[in-house]
Order: C-alpha cells, then structure tokens, then sequence
C-alpha cells in the first residue's frame, strides 16, 4: 500500500471574479476542508501545502487567458513536487483550488511516463479560449492538458501534451449545448455525459475505462474531480451551477471502482467553495462520502 500524502494547492487563477473585486474563494478549500475533518479521516503520512502566486482579473494580451504567466510559474512548482512524491512511490491525494491545479500534476505525469486520465466533472472543460467568456482556464483545463490551446500554457518545459488526447476520459458534463459538446465530441477522448453514464450504467462505464488502462498498458491513470459533478440540490456551493447531477450514491459507485484500481496513481478534489457553504452541511456530507469509500478500498493501491 502506497503512503498518502495530502497535498494543498490553495489557488483561483483559474477562475474570473464572482463579482468585481471579490476574489473567488475556493483557494481556502484546503482549511476548509481540513475543519470538517478530511485530513483527520484519510489520515496522511505528510500534509504538504504549496502557495499560489498572486490573483488577478486581468487577461493575459498574448494568450487572453486570465493569470496566464502566474498559472505557468505555479504549474512548474506543481510539477517538480507531485514528480518528487510519485518518485518516492506515494499518493498524492491533492486538494484545490480551482481545475487549472490539474496542469502542475498533468506536467509531472508526463514526465513520469504515459497516464490516463479521468475527469469526472459537471463540465467538459474542453474548449478553446475563443469559446471562452471568462478566459479562465478552470473552464478549459481538460483541453490544454492534451495539448490544445496556446503553447504557453500547453507547452510547459516543452513536453505537450501532458496527457495523450486519447487517454482522457470526459466523464459527467450535464452542459448540453452543441457548440460546447462538439469540441470534446470532435476529439480523441472519451465522452460520457451524465444522461450517457446512466444510459449505459456506472459499472459498465468504469469497468469499460479500467479495461482501456490496462489494455493500453498505461502507467496508471489519474482522477480529477469537480465536485460540480454532484447534483446541485446536494453541492450548490460552485461557481458554476447546472441542475441534476450525481447523486452521491452514484457518486460513490462510480469512485469505489476507480478507488479498487492499483492503477489510480492520485486524486484531486476542486471547484467547492467555502464561501457558498455558511453552515458547511454540504461540505459535511461530502467528507462523509468521499472520504468512506476512499478508505474503503485505499489499501488496493
């Protein structure tokens, strides 16, 4: 069993102001979570916290990408810390932030070899910039990990992509708009909208993706995901908010497979915001969830 380490990446980069100068405040996900008690459940061997640079609103000239220069000096210490702990065969089981977070870890992958990746989200996150109304890449970091978008940002110590287009599975979008969809749709990856994942059955699109890991012989596969993908009665606390959803036993269906697999090389959890949960129910419930079918099974990997 691989030791796990908790590793805090406090960050919004990757997000637009919810209102004029109010920073977005899923960078204090990490504290958060830590008083409901996530790091007391899942019980860590180290606790590891890494500063994201300074926020703002302003849209990079050369890329019209919000914080973009910001996002790459973040996503190099990301890389070189998530590349240290793999080495030392640990689990990163890492806390956002906002989905940008995802390219530090998606770099380091890349350096260690050839990984799948599993984005289990309310949202695509597949789109170009030119689709964008926020230019923030919380809403495109699917995309740029598998190499679309401005080599600023997808060419990071010149090793696009950092996950093959084909090895990435889209999982969860409930964001049903034609122009949206079809970027991912036109791709190589994987889709599976939340009506798709029913249709076909939790347990038949896990095991289907398990299968393409192991058949393609990958290095292991990585899960991001946005607690978006939860339906909106249960997590409201999100900047983006779409109705339905997973339910959490859907949920913790769908994570209890991918948790039984010795190719989960790391997690991360994004997007939930302090600020939208007052009372801190939701954030309760979601502790609860996550962290009783990840113990379940974590002496699998």
């Amino acid at each position: 069993m691989k030791e796990i380490c908790i590793v805090e990446f406090p960050s919004n980069l990757g997000l637009k102001e919810p209102q004029p100068g109010k920073e977005p405040g899923v960078k204090k996900l990490p504290e958060w979570l830590w008083r409901h008690n996530l790091h007391k459940e899942i019980n860590p061997k180290d606790v590891l916290t890494l500063d994201a640079p300074k926020y703002t609103n302003s849209k990079d000239p050369e890329t019209q990408i919000l914080n973009a220069n910001s996002l790459v000096e973040y996503s190099r210490e990301q890389a070189y810390l998530i590349n240290n702990l793999l080495s030392q065969n640990k689990f990163p089981f890492i806390i956002g932030g906002d989905c940008s977070i995802l390219l530090g870890t998606a770099i380091a992958l890349k350096q260690k070899g050839n990984y799948g990746l599993f984005y289990l989200d309310g949202h695509t996150d597949f789109m170009d910039v030119s689709l964008s109304e926020t230019g923030g890449v919380g809403g495109m970091a699917a995309s740029i990990v598998t190499g679309n978008g401005h080599p600023k940002l997808t060419d990071i110590l010149n090793l696009s992509p950092y996950i093959k287009e084909e090895n990435l599975w889209c999982v969860g979008n409930r964001e049903y708009d034609e122009e949206y969809e079809n970027e991912i749709r036109n791709s190589k990856a994987t889709y599976l909208s939340l009506n798709e994942i029913r249709k076909q059955g939790i347990s038949n699109c896990a095991q289907t993706f398990l299968s393409e890991v192991k058949n393609k012989n990958l290095d292991g596969f990585f899960l991001h995901i946005d607690v978006d993908v939860l339906n909106d009665e249960i997590m409201p606390c999100v900047d983006s908010r779409t109705p339905d959803g997973l339910s959490y036993a859907e949920f913790n269906e769908l994570t209890s497979y991918l948790f039984q697999s010795e190719k989960l090389t790391g997690l991360e959890i994004t997007i939930l915001d302090p600020d939208l949960d007052p009372t801190g129910q939701c954030t309760k419930d979601f502790v609860t969830n996550i962290t009783s079918t990840f113990n379940e099974f974590r002496n699998k990997f």
